[in-house]
């Protein structure tokens, strides 16, 4: 035997993997290769079905983005205003701005810690002046005490006028339900006189129309034309010095008051009618033959 194949033999013996246990690593992995490649197949399958539906999902996304778009060059006129808001704009929030700031300076009694809080119940006592639950009730008391029908025609076509004044006020607050400058809750005569929020002021609008109604039909003496006139400025001004109406609450009301009185005179109401209503309204009225 020559000497390089017992050298041979020798390094064989001495060679680990081959021993039993380990001549299965020596052994070509047919098996296991095959399964790796079903693996890879599969892993491939997956890729691409992974890739179908991302490919999907970026054509959804793509299609939803470009739909958002196109909505989003539709906007309503109302949202273009608020993103780039016109000069209309800008002034009429500006506006609204110096009333709020300019109404709750003025509020100097609008609690008794305020800085005019001592002359409060006065200025309280002034606004009740223009109330429209002491001047419905009045206009009907001064109604029954009347004996002439001139004054009963004056009497009656002022009451119809505080009930328009009390209806068109209360449905405007209502439709608008603006707040007043500081947060009070309204006392039981403004719930009946369905005066509860802070635009337009009521009392303003009813001490315009009734002063101008007063001015028209009565006659009086300068000095108390003047005091009417300073009495309707004065109960428009302390619903500001209470803090329950803006200024533009009370302006507001002093032209729908002029509005209101110029709607009486167009459909004034005659003698004969006014004597039908109340005939009507004390049950006194003769039967119809």
């Amino acid at each position: 035997m020559p000497a390089h194949q017992s050298r041979t033999r020798t390094r064989d013996r001495n060679n680990v993997l081959n021993r039993p246990e380990f001549m299965s690593l020596n052994q070509p992995l047919r098996n296991n290769n095959a399964e790796a490649r079903s693996s890879a197949r599969r892993a491939s399958h997956k890729y691409q079905h992974c890739q179908h539906q991302a490919s999907e999902n970026a054509q959804q996304e793509s299609a939803e983005s470009s739909k958002e778009r196109r909505e989003s060059v539709k906007l309503p006129e109302e949202d273009c205003m608020q993103l780039n808001p016109s000069f209309k704009g800008i002034a009429m929030n500006s506006l609204l701005a110096i009333d709020i700031c300019m109404s709750k300076r003025l509020g100097v009694c609008a609690h008794t810690t305020s800085s005019w809080g001592s002359v409060r119940s006065i200025v309280k006592l002034l606004a009740l002046t223009g109330h429209g639950i002491p001047w419905i009730f009045g206009t009907i008391f001064c109604l029954t005490r009347s004996n002439t029908l001139a004054g009963q025609e004056v009497l009656v076509n002022l009451l119809l006028a505080l009930l328009l004044d009390v209806m068109t006020v209360a449905g405007m607050q209502k439709l608008v339900k603006r707040k007043g400058p500081w947060e009070m809750s309204p006392s039981f005569l403004d719930y009946l006189a369905m005066d509860v929020y802070s635009f337009p002021a009521a009392h303003a609008s009813r001490a315009a129309m009734v002063s101008k109604f007063l001015l028209a039909h009565l006659v009086l003496a300068v000095p108390l034309r003047i005091l009417l006139v300073i009495w309707a400025v004065l109960v428009g001004m302390s619903r500001i010095l209470l803090g329950r109406h803006h200024l533009t609450d009370v302006g507001c009301g002093f032209a729908l008051g002029f509005l209101h009185y110029s709607l009486v005179e167009m459909v004034w109401l005659s003698s004969s009618t006014c004597q039908t209503l109340i005939s009507i309204g004390t049950f006194n009225w003769i039967p119809f033959y």
